[in-house]
């Protein structure tokens, strides 16, 4: 079986080395590298390969977010190129498939190689063991990162990165969020409750059940009915605060 790889690294350094030790491996071919956390979204959507080589630590668009952006569910096998500490890693030991630590010596690379072509093989021949569960090792990192400051939205053919701090107000649409930013908005693939979590609180504050509101674009709150308000964005746009939320708003509102 011939495993088609991904190397996902912002260090020219780092995607040399990981190719070089590839030589060594006649049943792995590299499809693409990608330098940046945007460039392995496009290219895990376009070439669909068996394996990548995903660097956490990136600027502008990490390692989970990549994850985020393509879905855990969908992500091809993930070998984790990582400098985190030993308290973090226990979640990776857990949950992931594997993980190499920087630095990395040619033994430790292709003992994580070795577990990644059985982990395939058996996935070719069918749903056989565990799957490594993204979602819960992102989970159980996110306690180590800070608040979200960017993310990966789809618009046609193109992904964009959008600022956190640009962005209004956030609308709850199914298992969706639509986010919108400066007039004009953009769904992502997550829940309201996950959002939040990572959302810094001094900016994001929860309104209503379907709405999330920066508090640097609200105008003016005024009375409603019920006990509830309305929010006056800063480009007129209209919000409930209910009156269950009150107390996140607080001296807000």
């Amino acid at each position: 079986m011939t495993l088609r790889a991904l190397i996902v690294d912002d260090e020219t350094l780092a995607r040399q080395r990981i190719r070089q030790l590839l030589q060594k491996a006649p049943d792995v071919t590299v499809v693409a590298e990608c330098a940046s956390g945007l460039e392995a979204v496009q290219a895990i959507e376009d070439l669909a390969p068996d394996l990548v080589f995903l660097d956490i630590q990136m600027p502008e668009l990490d390692g989970f977010g990549v994850i985020e952006a393509v879905g855990a569910d969908r992500m091809p096998a993930t070998l984790f190129i990582t400098a985190y500490d030993q308290h973090a890693l226990r979640a990776f030991e857990v949950h992931a498939l594997d993980y190499l630590l920087k630095p990395f010596d040619a033994a430790r690379f292709q003992a994580a190689l070795a577990r990644a072509r059985r982990w395939c093989a058996r996935e070719a021949g069918g749903p056989q063991g565990a799957r490594p569960d993204l979602e819960s090792l992102m989970a159980g990192l996110r306690k180590e990162r800070p608040w979200l400051d960017r993310v990966l939205v789809k618009q046609g053919d193109r992904h964009l990165l959008v600022r956190m701090a640009a962005v209004q107000w956030i609308e709850a649409e199914d298992n969706y969020v639509r986010l919108h930013v400066e007039g004009t908005s953009h769904l992502l693939r997550q829940t309201m409750a996950g959002l939040l979590e990572r959302l810094d609180p001094r900016l994001f504050r929860r309104i209503h059940r379907s709405a999330i509101v920066n508090l640097d674009f609200i105008r003016e709150f005024q009375p409603w009915t019920s006990g509830d308000q309305l929010v006056i964005m800063r480009d007129g746009t209209r919000l409930t605060l209910s009156r269950t939320y009150r107390d996140q708003v607080g001296e807000w509102s």
